[in-house]
């Protein structure tokens, strides 16, 4: 299980880089702070338990904030102005 948070970091660092070269530097500062968060965790030897909790809390967090940017941060488009 620590091999696929080693994974996430690779990805959350793939994308760091494809974010800072696309002039993104706030989302990739968040997604290096990901990377940094899931690299971390995977040298932690925890058990299999316990990392599926920290991934659970870690969805849940990003889901609640997903859906309170996309509903109160972003700027109506379209018809509905």
């Amino acid at each position: 299980m620590d091999r696929m948070f080693r994974v996430l970091g690779f990805w959350t660092g793939i994308f760091t880089v494809m974010f800072w070269l696309g002039g993104m530097d706030k989302t990739a500062m968040l997604f290096l702070a990901q990377t940094g968060f899931f690299v971390l965790l995977s040298y932690l030897k925890l058990s299999e338990r316990m990392y599926m909790y920290v991934f659970a809390a870690y969805l849940t967090i990003f889901f609640a904030g997903f859906t309170y940017w996309t509903t109160f941060m972003m700027p109506l488009k379209g018809p509905l102005q």
